[in-house]
């Protein structure tokens, strides 16, 4: 997978730099200078061994890589094997089979999968842990347009087909000055399940409940519209295509034109920034429980962001707390904590523009990852 920013050999330099690669028979999943009272168990890494194997998320697949990088520069005996081409449903899937160690997922298990749960992992059920922090970037493709505003509403009724042409006056109306066509517009969605949808259709349906009148889900759920395989397949086709409009996790976008989405009920239009996904976050989410001790599942109400970036996306690894195998336990535990560590996060912040975790979810996460047995 390619990195975003710095090469593999950056990221090793950057966990030397954040005092990763220095540690010896005392290195930890959670670092020294980040561990609290709560804190995940002390681990060699370089005794680990064995392969982790997991896959989902196309959102986090640049995160992954970097943290795959700079975990296996320390724990040199573990290969892990993180399949983006699954998207967060297949990803959730596989891991309910019993073929992934761990899913990334940017949606939350739902209750029938919960239910699965208690059957794939036995005692103790499954565990959605944050593990990554964006948000759903707007991207066109509009021929003579480099600079698109869009609120909330018009968002939907782009989304839903009822407005078909770019120029509409509601888009017209959040672009005074700038020359529209009247193309038709062409939406590119995602063909496979993903939490990114899910996220989309969560802002879809909170801000604007009239408009968008469809269930948040995984799946989307709109007919006719340009349907690609992950977010790479949406991107490469708004960008290849003209009059196109898409979604997808902001590190995904690469050189893709983003549109300023609407904050709050104002005019005020803004471009994804990791600071505004924290912002977002420490506004709009709570911890919900899935009733499986340890879980940390977050509700996030977009209708309490008033600043930061409008879309967040938060992103899981989904664990079972008792394995079959406890060295697989103990590896999958291991390369979790790291994760989520502040070493960590500052890798998926460095390679992935992901927004670094608040640390009381850091120490959230660390206090659940004891039960992973």
């Amino acid at each position: 997978m390619k990195l975003k920013n710095v090469a593999a050999v950056g990221v090793i330099a950057l966990v030397s730099a954040i005092a990763l690669s220095s540690c010896s028979s005392s290195t930890t999943a959670t670092p020294k200078a980040t561990a609290t009272k709560s804190a995940a168990p002390t681990v060699d890494l370089s005794t680990l061994s064995g392969t982790i194997t997991s896959g989902g998320s196309s959102a986090q697949a640049n995160a992954e890589a970097a943290w795959t990088a700079a975990f296996t520069s320390v724990a040199t005996g573990v290969t892990i094997n993180y399949d983006k081409s699954q998207g967060s449903g297949g990803g959730v899937t596989n891991w309910l089979a019993g073929s992934y160690d761990f899913a990334g997922t940017d949606s939350a298990l739902n209750p029938t999968q919960v239910t699965s749960a208690a059957t794939t992992c036995g005692a103790g059920g499954g565990l959605d842990l944050p593990v990554y922090l964006s948000g759903v970037a707007i991207i066109f493709n509009l021929p003579g347009v480099t600079k698109l505003n869009l609120d909330s509403a018009t968002i939907a009724k782009i989304f839903n087909k009822t407005i078909t042409t770019w120029n509409d006056p509601a888009i017209q109306a959040d672009n005074p000055g700038v020359t529209l066509p009247s193309d038709s517009i062409t939406p590119v969605v995602r063909a496979d399940g993903s939490g990114t949808t899910a996220n989309f259709t969560t802002y879809l349906s909170e801000t604007q409940p009239s408009t968008w009148t469809y269930p948040v889900s995984t799946a989307w759920p709109v007919t006719g519209e340009s349907a690609q395989q992950g977010g790479s397949g949406v991107v490469s086709t708004v960008a290849a295509g003209k009059d196109t409009i898409g979604y997808a996790d902001q590190s995904s976008v690469g050189t893709a034109t983003q549109a300023a989405i609407q904050l709050g009920t104002g005019k005020t239009y803004v471009k994804y920034s990791a600071a505004g996904a924290t912002k977002a976050f420490q506004a709009s989410a709570t911890t919900a429980s899935n009733g499986t001790t340890g879980d940390l599942t977050q509700k996030i109400d977009v209708t309490k962001i008033t600043s930061g970036y409008p879309i967040p996306l938060l992103s899981y690894a989904v664990v079972c707390t008792t394995f079959k195998s406890a060295t697989q336990a103990k590896l999958t535990n291991a390369y979790l904590g790291f994760i989520d560590s502040a070493n960590g996060q500052a890798v998926a912040a460095k390679n992935a523009g992901a927004a670094p975790l608040p640390a009381s979810i850091l120490a959230d996460v660390a206090s659940s990852l004891k039960s992973v047995k």
